[in-house]
C-alpha cells in the first residue's frame, strides 16, 4: 500500500477557499488523486477516526473543530506516498513548518492546520478504509 495515503482538507481550509490551491500543490508535486469526496463528519465519525487521541486533553476541541464544517477526505497515489505527502504538508505546528509547505502557507494553528496526513503506511491503509471502499478508489 506504500504508494497510497489518505489526506483530509480540514474545515478551516475549506471555509477559507484553499481547497483548489491545496489540490494544485498536490498535483504539481506529482501526486495523483484517486478518490475524494466532500463530507461533513458527524461527531461519532470524528470520534471514531481520531480515537487514537481520545485520552489527550485536546480531543474534544479536535472533535468540535472537525465537525464544524465540511472536510475533503482524499486518497492520493505517489511513490512513498506517506513520506512524500508529509514533506509537502509540513510540521503539525504551522509556525514550525518549512517555508513553502501547505501548513506554513494555509494553516493558522496546531489544531486548525489545514490538512491531515496519515503518519505511516499502516495508518494510511486503516484511514483510507475508514472513508473509502476499494471500488471508490480509481487509479489513473
Amino acid at each position: 500500500m506504500g504508494n497510497y495515503t489518505l489526506g483530509i482538507i480540514k474545515p478551516d481550509a475549506i471555509s477559507k477557499n484553499y481547497t483548489g490551491k491545496i489540490i494544485d500543490r498536490l498535483l504539481n508535486s506529482g501526486f495523483k488523486i484517486v478518490a475524494a469526496r466532500l463530507e461533513h463528519l458527524s461527531r461519532e465519525q470524528a470520534k471514531q477516526f481520531y480515537a487514537v487521541h481520545k485520552e489527550r486533553p485536546f480531543f474534544n476541541d479536535l472533535i468540535n473543530f472537525m465537525t464544524s464544517g465540511p472536510c475533503l477526505p482524499f486518497v492520493i497515489e505517489h511513490e512513498n506516498a506517506v513520506e512524500n505527502f508529509r514533506k509537502i504538508i509540513g510540521a503539525t505546528n504551522p509556525a514550525e513548518a518549512a517555508k513553502g509547505t501547505i501548513r506554513r502557507d494555509f494553516a493558522e494553528s496546531i489544531q486548525n492546520n489545514a490538512v491531515h496526513g496519515s503518519d505511516s503506511d499502516k495508518n494510511a491503509e486503516k484511514e483510507i478504509a475508514f472513508f473509502f471502499i476499494p471500488s471508490q478508489i480509481h487509479t489513473v
